[in-house]
């Protein structure tokens, strides 16, 4: 790593550069906000059936969440883009929300505690839970939208590596801890991600550099830049052909390894397949620099589609899965980590914010719609799902393939 953690001079406003300690801290806010979600959903069922309410409320809340997040990412990814050109900064905006989702977490387990299962109050449960997932939006997006400042757009996929590394290993570890955080009990778990939510927020923001004469110079120009609206409808749907890739992708994996291997082996299986996923960032990161970052993302989704295909047509075993699974990570990795990037590259610099809140916008339209027009995924046959994720990953390429049209001159 080459790049210099201080400012680029201010005579090169458009020299490549990564802040990498500014975005070390950005990557331990992705993964404390990775490790709430963690636990959010692996509390969720047991805190609403202890309150008598059916066991499926779970998933249908997280549906709720989800669409409602099509629209509060893109707003609040928006507003933060108008604070940052009120007052030069986002981190006001993202205190509020820290703060806010901070408070709502540790509240979930005082509310389970002090509220009796046959109280007329439980009935609000799933009201506060709802309330905690959209105090997440109001920061999420104006958080990572801090990486448009951390490095310049042709180093920005190397800057998101480490993102991508941290919350996926974080999130790789998910399944298999379960047991040990359901052990804690919901008051200490919900505590401590909280805790380590506000540290995390706190270090950026200790890290996060003033304003220099290079980033006002950027910020003037970009402002004078139109939002261009196809960029945004292409940001949108990248984000939803990729997640619905990605969620066929994920179902097909076991269902393969289902009559290979016994429950405990597969489950090690998908550990280790979602260690290297996220361990694969980095070289991806490093490939997508040279390649360009459009290049990179159009190379993995042609080879995760064409990697779908095949298993569509030959269900391979044994070796032959193996070898697949390995040209899998490699493909996919450029697609998950140049995600961001993306969507910051086709938005003008002053609004960042609104380009990264629609990717996850995109993400809450594909998790909301998923069963009205696919059905239950646990339902859908291994062919099925190889079939439908690999049009969907062709759709996603077409979107990145169309926005070299429309990607802002600055960000060239």
């Amino acid at each position: 790593m080459n790049s210099s953690d201080s400012q680029p001079a201010v005579t090169s406003a458009d020299r490549r550069f990564i802040l990498w300690r500014q975005v070390w801290g950005l990557a331990a806010v992705q993964g404390a906000i990775t490790l709430t979600w963690v636990i959010y959903k692996l509390y969720l069922p047991k805190l609403l059936t202890g309150f008598g309410f059916p066991a499926g409320l779970a998933a249908t809340l997280l549906i709720v969440e989800s669409a409602l997040a099509v629209v509060m990412e893109p707003l609040m990814g928006g507003l933060s883009d108008r604070r940052k050109q009120w007052v030069g900064t986002r981190f006001p905006f993202i205190s509020v929300g820290v703060i806010l989702s901070s408070a709502l977490f540790i509240a979930i387990p005082c509310f389970a505690i002090f509220v009796k299962p046959d109280s007329v109050f439980r009935l609000l449960l799933p009201a506060f839970v709802v309330a905690w997932a959209l105090a997440m939006t109001i920061f999420r997006a104006p958080a990572l939208a801090l990486l448009g400042q951390y490095a310049s757009v042709p180093e920005l996929p190397q800057a998101a590596s480490l993102l991508t590394l941290v919350g996926g290993i974080i999130a790789a570890f998910g399944p298999i801890s379960s047991q040990f955080l359901l052990s804690l009990g919901a008051p200490v778990t919900f505590t401590l991600a909280s805790l380590v939510l506000l540290a995390a927020v706190a270090l950026l923001r200790s890290l996060h550099p003033p304003a220099t004469a290079v980033e006002d110079s950027r910020q003037q120009a970009g402002s004078k830049m139109p939002v261009s609206i196809a960029a945004l409808a292409l940001i949108f749907g990248t984000g939803i052909f990729v997640a619905w890739g990605s969620s066929f992708l994920m179902s097909l994996l076991p269902k393969l390894l289902k009559n290979q291997f016994n429950a405990a082996d597969i489950k090690l299986i998908i550990f280790a397949f979602s260690i290297l996923l996220a361990l694969a960032a980095v070289p991806a990161g490093k490939i997508a620099v040279q390649l360009g970052n459009r290049r990179g993302m159009l190379i993995g989704v042609a080879g995760t589609a064409l990697w779908l295909l095949m298993l569509a047509v030959f269900l391979p075993s044994g070796l032959p899965l193996i070898a697949s699974a390995i040209l899998l990570i490699a493909f996919l990795s450029l697609v998950n980590n140049g995600a961001i990037p993306f969507a910051l590259s086709q938005v003008p610099t002053h609004r960042a914010g609104l380009g990264v809140g629609m990717y996850f916008g995109g993400i809450g339209t594909a998790v909301s719609l998923f069963p009205l027009i696919f059905g239950q995924l646990s339902e859908i046959t291994p062919v099925s799902a190889a079939i439908k994720g690999t049009i969907v990953f062709i759709a996603a390429g077409v979107c990145i393939a169309v926005s070299i049209k429309t990607q802002p001159v600055q960000s060239a």
